[in-house]
This record gives C-alpha cells, sequence and structure tokens, in this order.
C-alpha cells in the first residue's frame, strides 16, 4: 500500500471573475473557501472539497471561459484536462445537488451508473466540466481494484501495483542542493518551513 500520496491537493484552474467563481463553488456547491491570497492582478483562490483535496482558481481578467463539451467525447488537436470529478458521500447528497444546480440555470445530466459508482455532470461559470460522484455500496477500488481494459496487455496495464525497474534509480537530492524559495503567499505564513542554516530568515 502507497502511503506517500495524500488525495489531490489541489486542481488549479483560471476565471475572470473571481466573485461569480466564489459565489458558485462556496455558496452554490457548499465548499469552504480555506485560502485566498493576491493583488492587482494576481489572485488565488482555493476551496476545500475534503480533508486536504482542494480546487483553486486564479483570476486572469482576459482569460476567456470554455464553451461546453460533453464530459469523456473525444476532440482532435492539443488536450490535457477533460473534467473534474468530485467525490460525495452518497446517492441522496447527488440528488441534492441536481437539484441546486437546476435551480440555478446550469445544466445537469441525468443520474449516470458506472457500475462502481454513480454520477451527474455539470459545467461551473468558466465552462469547466464538473462530474459529482458517489460510490456504490459495497465497493472498494481501493482494495478490490477492477481492470477491465480488454485492449490493454495484461502483464503491462493490467497490473494495480506499481512495476520496478521501468525507470533509473533516483539519488536522494544532496543536502547543499535541497533550496526552497519564498513563493506567493509566503508571506502570511512566516515559519511554515525548516530552513537550513543558509537560509535563516530575518524575524
Amino acid at each position: 500500500m502507497n502511503n506517500d500520496y495524500t488525495g489531490i491537493h489541489h486542481a488549479a484552474f483560471a476565471t475572470r471573475d473571481i466573485t461569480r467563481t466564489v459565489h458558485f463553488w462556496r455558496d452554490l456547491l457548499g465548499l469552504r473557501l480555506v485560502y485566498s491570497y493576491g493583488r492587482p492582478g494576481y489572485r488565488q483562490y482555493f476551496f476545500q472539497i475534503s480533508g486536504s483535496n482542494r480546487i483553486s482558481f486564479f483570476e486572469w481578467p482576459e482569460v476567456e471561459g470554455i464553451p461546453y463539451r460533453r464530459h469523456g467525447e473525444p476532440v482532435k488537436g492539443p488536450l490535457v484536462f477533460d473534467h473534474i470529478a468530485i467525490g460525495v458521500v452518497d446517492v441522496k447528497r447527488l440528488w441534492e445537488i441536481m437539484a441546486r444546480l437546476d435551480a440555478a440555470g446550469f445544466p445537469v445530466s441525468d443520474m449516470v451508473d458506472h457500475g462502481a459508482f454513480l454520477s451527474i455532470y455539470s459545467y461551473d461559470p468558466n465552462g469547466i466540466p464538473i462530474e459529482f460522484s458517489c460510490d456504490a455500496e459495497g465497493t472498494n477500488l481501493w482494495d478490490d481494484p477492477v481492470i477491465r481494459d480488454q485492449s490493454a496487455p495484461a502483464w503491462d496495464l493490467g497490473i494495480p501495483e506499481p512495476r520496478p525497474g521501468l525507470w533509473p534509480k533516483a539519488d536522494p537530492i544532496a543536502e547543499e542542493d535541497r533550496v526552497i524559495v519564498p513563493g506567493e503567499g509566503k508571506e502570511y505564513f512566516p515559519r511554515s518551513w525548516p530552513v537550513g542554516p543558509d537560509q535563516q530568515q530575518d524575524d
């Protein structure tokens, strides 16, 4: 079992209207606004999905929203993002979110049964495709993975656990090369990371 990872720390998107985006994610969907910082021309807001899982938005005044397209629909040309899926506790909660989106005038799909989970599909004010999903009762893909890609070689893509030896072995980063530089928001947490003797900061 891999304990290195804690979930999606945050997925970052862009909006030209942070106010409307806050009203959607916080006030309509109920996600807590847990962190924000900014200055003229640069703002970033973080919403907590659960635990340490968050979604964030940069406000870029000249960015344009994306047109609606069906989640998972193949496209031609460059593309790295299709949709973000947010887990919810149960099917009752899915129906509540569907009703809330519909009442607010956002398009929302029928409930879709994917076997291991149920989903509804919608969009945020920026056109970001969103899926809301709850696991089917009794399903635990962490303990019992279901690998059913009939076009994949079973000896490679059909193995749930990491395969060792496919990549070069990594050497540890030398102590003298372990440099931490300040980034946006650091000023609000002046002692958030231990630093080496050559990186001490003034009080």
